[in-house]
């Protein structure tokens, strides 16, 4: 054929390709993908049931929005943030005075006030800050860090909100860092007062949530000086403890020597009203010291059970409640955007074979390794959660100490991990909807938005995440020590044999059957943990000698942080599997247990630990690949109920392009949403 036939031949076919048009098929109903359709599919119901934590609350807090449709905005992008503030307000005040005590739920029943976090998490994340303040940091300050006369003095204002309170323990040029706050208390005994001082602009309390407007008093952390006991004048500093500050009049007005400063517009979250505040010789009662911990008498005296680094881990120990809230919270986000994603996959059409119907982008493989993998997190972060929420809920019955250390370590490496994944998963779900998720009314922008910061408050990720790294170092001397370990640690146990090297027979194996093992799964996923923490506790030895502690740990920093991920990705898998045993309905176990197994493997996969130590020989990681993506298109299959088993209503939900209604009329809602009938 000569240059000219190419050529001719050429410029033929890609005029057919502009020419040609595809057939449009008379239903916008997904044609059916003919591969992968194995796992069978179960009652969505049975699943919704199995997974509620709180039916009844559910439908109450859900009904009441249902009954206020004025609560619940279509694009939050439109209000100020003035507007946004008094929607909040509206919408605490009405739970409010639909009979719900938030105080009471903190205090007392644990799990309804977590899963509440989680339930309004899409009503308006501002609302499930604001309410955060409120009653987990400001109320839960004032109940832990305090006594009974503050119980009993505080309890009903802060619940009913008729003291809208904040907790000052951010500063400007300190956050993560609290033991190296600056704000001071100092005591005058000449009038039995502490009196309160802003040093100098970097002591200035920022971003403080409440204050801006609404704060009447709040929880103040500063440095409790007194004067030294043996009369010479000078001032004994104790470190940082808690202390309520008076803030504004019954006219909203701030006090004599209380400045506070509006933090303006954030990234999101504009229904906050985070605030900056300073104080110049603010007086308060010695007996506004909240003194579970530590009590100074008439006379300057000082005194504490603890030794001050004890009292200080005891005092930051008591915030944990705290954390819990922000993961289920961010959870609620998490099971929200999935719904979305998938619904939208699932109905969206797009390209398909020559002369044949348009397919759903869902069931494009690249689409299914996006989304499933999701999915399954999705999965285990819930059944993990619900460990978490009864891990707190009996630790704070049986004050049991060795489970209240347990708790702290996971709750802020389940808050970490869940709000960093929650944050990368928004961003690939706006991807996943194209053009459509990029539209306000679908929700993705404000949840992106308003979520971002779920990775720094409470506790930076970072920092959350080297104490969990930290407790397994402590743990792993424990083992040695021969100290007890707790639940959550137990399989360090198994630390020496785990450690050696892998049998050269299990690192070749890829029959199916071994890859979905059980077993074999959870051995991994705990055989690097393992792994990682002998391998950093040999390299913190190494280089504390050369070093020093600070710099040894530096050095060996991010090891010590993949160390932490790994053995939460580890827990992860322990209890989604269990939540797959506990499951009665066959189908929907073969579900759930198709989703712990695409956790783990894609986790093993991913790792090129496993690669470098031999675990995982080449032919078996090819063949681990093979059945993540088999897997990926298995949950295709029945990934429309899984996300319907989250029931969150249409109405909560208010993404058009992820309604409920989607499969049956795709773009109803979304252009009723720009005015179309």
């Amino acid at each position: 054929m000569n240059p000219d036939e190419v050529a001719e031949r050429r410029i033929l076919q890609v005029r057919k390709h502009l020419t040609s048009v595809p057939q449009i098929p008379q239903s916008v109903e997904a044609a059916p993908c003919a591969v992968n359709r194995s796992l069978p599919r179960f009652d969505a119901t049975f699943m919704e049931h199995y997974l509620e934590t709180d039916r009844g609350l559910k439908e109450e807090v859900y009904d009441l929005f249902k009954q206020h449709p004025e609560l619940l905005y279509a694009v939050e992008e439109g209000m100020t943030k003035e507007q946004h503030r008094e929607f909040v307000r509206k919408q605490l005040r009405t739970i409010l005075a639909s009979g719900y005590s938030p105080m009471s739920f903190f205090m007392k029943d644990y799990k309804k006030y977590f899963y509440m976090a989680e339930l309004l998490a899409l009503v308006d994340l501002s609302l499930t800050v604001k309410m955060g303040v409120q009653y987990s940091l400001w109320g839960g300050s004032v109940m832990n860090l305090g006594t009974e006369r503050h119980k009993k003095q505080y309890f009903d204002a802060i619940d009913k909100f008729q003291i809208p309170g904040c907790f000052c323990m951010t500063e400007l040029g300190h956050g993560s860092n609290v033991a190296a706050l600056q704000t001071e208390c100092v005591l005058d005994t000449t009038t039995d007062e502490w009196v309160v001082n802003t040093p100098d602009d970097s002591a200035i309390k920022w971003w403080i949530g409440n204050a801006a407007e609404d704060g009447k008093m709040g929880t103040v952390f500063a440095r409790l000086k007194v004067p030294a006991p043996d009369g010479s004048g000078a001032i004994d500093d104790h470190g940082v403890h808690a202390f309520i500050v008076p803030l504004r009049d019954n006219d909203n007005q701030c006090l004599p020597g209380v400045e506070i400063k509006d933090c303006g517009y954030k990234v999101g979250l504009q229904g906050v009203d985070n605030g900056a505040m300073r104080f110049t010789n603010v007086r308060i009662p010695r007996d506004n010291l909240l003194d579970r911990f530590a009590t100074v008498d008439r006379g300057g005296k000082y005194s504490s059970p603890y030794s001050p680094s004890r009292r200080f881990a005891a005092t930051l120990g008591e915030l944990t409640g705290g954390r819990v809230g922000l993961t289920c919270g961010s959870l609620g986000v998490l099971k929200g955007a999935v719904t979305i994603t998938v619904r939208y996959g699932a109905q969206r059409q797009q390209f398909g074979p020559a002369e044949g119907h348009e397919i759903a982008v869902l069931d494009y493989s690249s689409q299914q390794l996006k989304l499933m993998p999701m999915l399954a997190t999705c999965y285990a972060l819930h059944f993990t959660a619900a460990f978490l929420v009864e891990q707190y809920t009996q630790a704070k019955r049986t004050k049991e100490e060795e489970l209240v250390a347990d708790v702290h370590s996971l709750s802020a490496g389940l808050k970490a991990y869940t709000t960093q994944y929650t944050a990368q998963a928004l961003s690939i779900c706006r991807e996943c909807c194209g053009g459509h998720g990029y539209a306000a009314v679908n929700r993705f922008g404000a949840l992106r938005s308003d979520h971002d910061i779920f990775q720094t408050f409470e506790g930076d990720n970072t920092v959350l995440l080297q104490q969990v790294a930290a407790m397994l170092l402590k743990r792993y001397k424990d083992k040695f020590s021969g100290n007890p370990l707790g639940a959550t640690w137990g399989y360090l146990r198994q630390m020496a044999r785990d450690s050696l090297p892998p049998n050269p027979l299990v690192s070749h194996d890829t029959q199916p059957s071994h890859l979905r093992d059980p077993a074999f799964l959870v051995k991994t996923l705990r055989y690097r943990t393992a792994r990682l923490l002998h391998t950093v506790a040999m390299r913190l030895r190494k280089h504390t000698r050369k070093l020093g502690a600070f710099q040894a740990w530096n050095k060996c920093l991010n090891h010590l942080l993949e160390l932490a991920r790994a053995h939460v990705e580890a827990v992860m898998l322990t209890n989604m599997l269990e939540g797959a045993n506990k499951c009665e309905d066959l189908d929907a176990r073969k579900s759930i247990k198709a989703m712990a197994d695409l956790f783990a493997l894609q986790r093993i996969h991913q790792d090129i630990l496993f690669r470098n130590d031999d675990y995982v020989a080449p032919e078996k990681a090819k063949a681990i690949k093979r059945m993540i993506e088999k897997l990926c298109g298995e949950l295709r299959g029945v990934c429309c109920p899984l996300v319907d088993a989250f029931a969150i209503p249409d109405f909560i939900l208010r993404a058009p392009i992820g309604l409920s209604t989607a499969a049956k009329d795709p773009y109803a809602a979304y252009l009723q949403s720009i005015g179309w009938d």
